[in-house]
């Protein structure tokens, strides 16, 4: 697979050499749908959560703090498993992530049986961090093929793989809960909500023998060496970096705390719509989950999504130098603007149109500070880290805001939802501004 002999001159980016792009595509595929399966393998919670609260009782609250363990625990392996994930390469961590993820899967479903609060939160915990295997995985592995001029329209594409997951989980899910008619002569009768992880374990199961086959973690596996020369993270071809040096380099850089804190603001917007937008359209509108709005919305959120990930990425490539931060406060500010409109909602319509514009703009920040910053800032050696540092604080926002909405749900109402949020976006559009004239992010980089 590949030209072993590809010559050192043949490496600007706009002179790839032959067959390189379809085996960068091929793997870049089998990676992205590998990150898809992990997605099915987390947002399955939040088609269940109303099953699962009423089954057992559980108050909204009480569902919150199962998401809210979930994400200090994704948040911590995103810590660590990034700086692991630097050492072994991306390929072992999204295998090891995988498994993790697919057995807890198993497991929850199983937990049903018992019912305990305690055992629900432990095994979603445990899912958490063995997901977070899967972020620094794949942006470790696309560190090393793509040149630093394309990462922006990379953590687009990347964005897009996330909706993919999210739209497969939007279409199958419900349709598992209400059955389904297959190829017009199978019909699928209502299952129970533990069908939903154990479905998605099995998904995630076939992709990841895939990867285990066909993913390279760099070009040179495939014979392509020399790619992107002259770029200061490309020029170093080993892609495997002491674990000290990595801390060290990452910790130590100030823009990398920033960028967390606005990733922090991030996260608590994301996961309050992506959570609880069932659960608020199920209380609020009365709306059956295999209903025509239900199933717009599937289509439409991860849709819009997909579209903020590429064209914030696009942009920020074509007309701000591959800056990420002034594209980003931009994005924020927009958010604010929307979410302040969105308190005055009453009907479905607006509720409709502003959770599809809400999901816009998080998923346009969301890929622009976690991979593409994180590539920019860590290189190929140490983007895996940089990323799993940014990205924990996505889920420590997460699980602080969603543990405090669960507890405004239940003592306020919906009618607090979409005002909770709107404090998270001013505070990102902050910390970007206050970057947002560097020309590099890299430790010790001029302004």
């Amino acid at each position: 697979m590949g030209n072993p002999n590809v010559s050192p001159t043949a490496t600007s980016p706009r002179q790839l050499p032959e067959g390189f792009r379809p085996r960068r595509g091929l793997n870049w595929a089998v990676v992205g749908l590998t990150y898809t399966s992990y997605y099915l393998c987390r947002y399955n919670f939040s088609y269940a959560n109303k099953a699962i609260a009423d089954e057992f009782h559980f108050s909204k609250s009480d569902m919150s703090t199962i998401l809210s363990v979930n994400f200090v625990a994704y948040g911590c392996g995103q810590i660590i498993n990034g700086l692991i994930t630097d050492r072994i390469g991306g390929k072992r961590a999204m295998l090891i992530g995988a498994a993790g993820t697919v057995l807890t899967n198993l497991l929850f479903g199983a937990a049903s049986f018992w019912g305990l609060l305690s055992l629900f939160s432990l095994l979603w915990g445990i899912n958490g961090y063995v997901q977070a295997f899967g972020s620094p995985g794949f942006i470790k592995i696309n560190s090393a093929w793509f040149s630093q001029s394309e990462r922006g329209t990379f953590a687009g594409i990347f964005g897009c793989m996330i909706n993919l997951g999210r739209l497969l989980a939007n279409k199958l899910l419900p349709a598992l809960l209400a059955g389904f008619t297959f190829l017009a002569m199978w019909n699928v009768p209502p299952q129970h909500w533990r069908w939903l992880f154990f479905i998605p374990a099995g998904v995630a199961t076939l992709v990841a023998i895939v990867l285990a086959i066909v993913v390279k973690d760099t070009p040179e596996e495939c014979g392509y060496r020399g790619m992107f020369r002259g770029e200061s993270d490309h020029d170093d071809q080993d892609v495997r970096a002491e674990l000290w040096h990595v801390f060290r380099q990452i910790v130590s850089n100030h823009v990398v705390w920033i960028m967390a804190i606005a990733y922090a603001c991030t996260g608590a917007v994301r996961q309050s719509i992506d959570q609880w937008f069932p659960v608020y359209f199920q209380e609020v509108h009365h709306l059956a989950m295999t209903g025509p709005q239900f199933q717009w919305l599937g289509f439409a959120i991860p849709f819009v999504a997909s579209a903020g990930s590429l064209l914030s990425g696009w942009v920020s490539d074509r007309f701000a130098n591959s800056r990420r931060a002034p594209v980003a406060c931009a994005i924020y500010v927009i958010e604010v603007i929307v979410i302040l409109c969105a308190t005055q909602v009453t009907t479905l319509a607006w509720a409709l149109a502003f959770f599809v514009m809400i999901a816009f703009t998080v998923n346009s920040t969301h890929s622009l500070l976690g991979p593409a910053a994180a590539m920019d800032i860590g290189g190929r050696k140490m983007a895996a880290f940089a990323s799993g540092v940014i990205d924990s604080f996505q889920y420590f926002g997460a699980a602080i805001a969603t543990k405090g909405l669960g507890w405004v749900l239940d003592n306020k109402g919906w009618s607090w939802y979409f005002p909770y949020l709107v404090p998270f976006g001013i505070l990102a559009a902050i910390m970007m501004y206050s970057i947002a004239h560097r020309k590099s992010l890299k430790k010790g980089a001029t302004h």
